[in-house]
């Protein structure tokens, strides 16, 4: 593959630069961050031989033969015969497999997922796993990955998250992910978290925060995102500061670095 790549470039660069630019920013780097944040992910997860082997995990990952098949299809470019052939081995592979392992008398190849859900994230064209309703990944033996926006979960946090094992969660990340399935508001709801102070967000006019009790030593402020999500709608979201802090305000300052004077300055946060 190193060797096809290098010959391939020689020939792309000698008068096509600029649309080999492109196709890297438009292609090939969507593509790349897609991979890591979907398969790559799941198996990173699974077995740590995945960072072991970083380079032959880069070389199957179909970003750098769409790349070339780009190139190929949208200039006057001409590869040689053998170098289309192999380059339609590439991309042969990339659509009829998973990864592989070739070795000296046996080659392991995986299949592809039945099913992979993921949601469109960043400005570029990039997806990560994504599925509020069921695995995000699922193969046909039964090997499943549960995800939620991005990060991988156990299967309660989709299927039944509940106050009882969100408490008992010691990730911080998946359990704020459950809290995110329930909805911060029905989560505090059905916590029984008592307010300790409200006042509007200088930083995001027309907005509440909402200083609560969360366990000992800590608290949980209650905010509106400054900006709008995809849909148009302004996601509520839980941050936790430190127990000792009174004022919501203060706590909006805090989880930014700033004092409260300094926060209630904004004009606008995002």
């Amino acid at each position: 593959m190193s060797q096809v790549s290098a010959q391939l470039d020689v020939r792309v660069m000698r008068g096509y630069r600029p649309l080999d630019q492109m196709m890297g920013q438009l292609v090939r780097a969507p593509i790349l961050a897609s991979s890591r944040n979907t398969l790559r992910m799941a198996l990173r997860s699974a077995n740590e031989l995945v960072e072991q082997g970083a380079v032959w995990y880069a070389a199957l990952c179909v970003s750098w033969a769409a790349h070339y098949d780009g190139v190929r299809r949208t200039s006057g470019v001409v590869f040689t015969p053998e170098q289309n052939r192999l380059l339609d081995l590439w991309a042969t592979l990339g659509r009829s497999c998973g990864w592989w392992w070739p070795r000296e008398s046996v080659c392991v190849v995986s299949e592809r997922p039945v099913e992979v859900h993921t949601e469109v994230w960043g400005d570029d064209g990039r997806v990560r796993l994504h599925r509020s309703d069921g695995p995000a990944i699922r193969n046909a033996d039964g090997w499943e990955v549960h995800a939620w926006h991005g990060t991988r979960v156990p299967s309660w946090v989709i299927d039944d998250p509940d106050v009882e094992r969100i408490a008992r969660e010691t990730n911080v990340e998946v359990r704020r992910c459950a809290i995110e399935n329930i909805g911060w508001g029905a989560y505090i709801d059905r916590a029984g978290l008592r307010l300790v102070a409200a006042a509007p967000d200088p930083g995001n006019p027309g907005s509440e925060l909402r200083l609560y009790d969360l366990r000992e030593r800590t608290r949980v402020l209650l905010a509106v995102n400054g900006s709008a999500e995809r849909d148009g709608h302004r996601r509520r979201y839980g941050l936790t500061v430190p127990g000792g802090i009174e004022d919501p305000v203060a706590a909006a300052g805090w989880t930014y670095g700033l004092s409260a004077d300094q926060y209630a300055r904004l004009l606008r946060r995002t």
